[in-house]
């Protein structure tokens, strides 16, 4: 929690020096935006037979230009993050769901190559407010759900972000962006780091 705060201390600075040094041609540009995870945890021995789970992003962002061709990006988004695998035992083929939903603080930082065309890089600051299992049996159609354990979980999560983005208009443009996890989803965890990967892909407009 004391590193998201910080997290977000950093990004109001950003936002505050980033007021004073923009020029007057180049206003700050406020948006929305949404679109679709792809997610997987990092493999380890116990995560084989994991696939990608389908997924959203949404929130708000301010795009504050710093120079002719660079800008600061900070958004908040609620983001979904998780995995699912399949597995069988006892003859009994399983399905499971892992769904770790975060509230996410990315800062990116941006160059445009041509005014409708950039790419970006810079950190996630992500705290979770969720974390569910589900269980299928497959054979029978029965599902269980488990109750939110995210306290068994490590509530902060930092990632890299790299991507690009193209703007058919000034208003409209397309995203796309992955997020390689820096820390581990787990408190105590004896063997290899499990950490959050996510492909974005989604849709920005700026008023």
């Amino acid at each position: 929690m004391k590193k998201l705060i910080l997290g977000l201390a950093v990004t109001a600075s950003t936002l505050a020096f980033a007021q004073q040094t923009k020029s007057s041609s180049s206003p700050v540009a406020f948006g929305v935006k949404a679109g679709m995870n792809v997610s997987s945890l990092s493999k380890d021995e116990g995560l084989d037979d994991q696939k990608s789970k389908i997924g959203f992003n949404a929130g708000v962002f301010a795009n504050i230009p710093i120079a002719s061709s660079f800008s600061i990006q900070p958004e908040v988004l609620y983001t979904q993050y998780g995995e699912k695998s399949e597995y069988t035992v006892l003859g009994n083929k399983y399905s499971a769901s892992t769904k770790l939903d975060y509230v996410a603080v990315p800062v990116m930082f941006q160059y445009n190559f041509v005014p409708n065309f950039y790419l970006e890089a810079g950190p996630e600051f992500g705290l979770m407010v969720s974390a569910t299992n589900k269980i299928k049996n497959e054979q029978t159609g029965q599902s269980t759900k488990s109750d939110n354990y995210k306290d068994d979980l490590n509530t902060f999560n930092l990632g890299i972000g790299i991507g690009a983005g193209y703007y058919f208009t000034p208003n409209i443009g397309l995203t796309a962006r992955y997020v390689a996890g820096a820390t581990d989803i787990f408190k105590e965890n004896n063997g290899d780091a499990v950490r959050n990967n996510t492909f974005q892909v989604g849709l920005a407009f700026k008023f």
